[in-house]
Formats: C-alpha cells, structure tokens, sequence
C-alpha cells in the first residue's frame, strides 16, 4: 500500500484547492459484510471565503460507511481541506457539496458532509472498571485512555471505547485485559474498532453488540467508527473530550 503523505515529513504546497491531495487506502473489512456501521469524521479547521470575499472557519461532520472498499487517508484529507483556504463560494453549501463529490469519486461510495454546529448528546455511562465481574447487559460501558500504535507514523492514537450488549456474559476482567492489549499494537483506528468487535462477539458468543471508538484528534481531524451488530446504531456523534 503505497500512501502519498502519511509518514512523510515533506509538506506539498497549498496556494489552492485540489482534489488530488486526496489519497485513498483499502478497508480489508469484507468479513463484516454482514454487520452495520459507519466512521465519523470531524474536522476542526476547514476554512474558506464567503460570498463577501472574507474567511470563514467551521467543524465539519463527514460520515463514511464501513461498507466503502476505500476509506480516506486522514492526513491528506487534512491537506485536501487546507487547500480550500483561498477558495471563494457563494453558499456554505456549495463547499460542502463539492467535499462530499470528490470523496465520493476517490472512495467509489456515497459520503455525508454538513457542518458540525453541535454535537449529539453523550450517552450515560459507565467504566468498565467498575464492574467487578460481569458486565451489565443494555448499560453503555466505558473504557478510558485506550491506547493504539498508527502503524505508518509509530506514533500513539488515544481514546475511549464505548461497549454497548444485551448480552450479560461479557467478563469485565477479560474485557479489560482486551482492550489493553492494543496498547503497543499498530493498527488504524477502524481496524482496532472492527478487531475489538469481532473479538468480543466471538469469545463472549454475543449476538447484540454495538463498539463505538472516540478518538482525541490528530492534525485537527478525529475519526471516530461504529461497528454493531444491529442497523439502528445507538451511539450518535457525541463530544468526549474538552479539547
């Protein structure tokens, strides 16, 4: 997998937009034909010029369906967006229209993109920690400062996992020991969600299951995938962290 920008140090000039920064990298996720989710994106630094000839900057929201065989690589959406800093519209929508068409055409699937003027409410939860021995079944459980290698940059990614069962057979114990064992793994951040899921529903024999990653951002993007079981998801795009 040849990636044009991830892990390189050299930045291409940005005097003005194109669609070519964008770079594209498989999923390799074909086993989980059979299940539902999707990866939201939110980007904090996208910034243009209104119809006033002035700058604006806004939060993106950008939903990307776990089905696409492609998915974006994070840093050259974060330079395709810088790349808008000098381009003119005379409506907000049409720069969201125009994000939505090039990612649809580099990743060969529909994609979502509004700006983000609130998040959805946090759900109420618990940490797995506190459980003892089983967790409880329809409770959302959180595990805080999970920890994952990027396996291009070797740099750390943190976040918090969110676990939501009708299940009752999920050993807390277990669980834990789960989830930290991702601590000097590298992997991208949907894979360690897809891997955690898989895990969980094939070692507790869950048939209702739903994992959620929220991840601190890097380079002013988070990313943050849904995998479950179930096609109504019950965890929206939420705010986890203060910064």
């Amino acid at each position: 997998m040849k990636i044009k920008y991830l892990g390189n140090q050299s930045t291409p000039k940005l005097d003005s937009y194109s669609p070519d920064f964008l770079d594209s990298i498989p999923r390799n996720n074909q086993h989980l034909n059979e299940f539902f989710g999707l990866d939201y994106w939110n980007a904090y630094e996208f910034s243009y010029l209104n119809s006033r000839n002035l700058p604006v900057i806004e939060a993106l929201e950008i939903k990307i369906s776990m089905h696409s065989v492609l998915t974006v690589e994070s840093k050259s959406f974060k330079l395709y967006l810088a790349s808008f800093y000098n381009k003119k519209f005379s409506k907000p929508a049409n720069a969201y229209k125009l994000i939505e068409k090039d990612l649809t055409k580099i990743l060969g699937s529909s994609v979502s993109v509004r700006k983000l003027n609130r998040f959805d409410g946090a759900p109420i939860s618990n940490l797995i920690s506190k459980f003892k021995n089983k967790v409880p079944k329809n409770k959302v459980t959180c595990f805080q400062g999970f920890r994952s290698i990027c396996p291009v940059t070797s740099q750390p990614d943190w976040g918090n996992v969110y676990i939501h069962s009708a299940s009752d057979s999920i050993d807390s114990k277990k669980l834990i020991k789960l989830l930290k064992s991702y601590r000097n793994k590298g992997d991208f951040h949907e894979a360690c969600i897809e891997s955690i899921f898989i895990s969980l529903r094939n070692d507790f024999k869950i048939d209702d299951l739903t994992v959620y990653g929220k991840f601190l951002r890097r380079g002013g993007i988070d990313i943050n995938p849904i995998r479950s079981t179930s096609k109504k998801l019950i965890f929206k795009n939420f705010r986890d962290f203060s910064q």
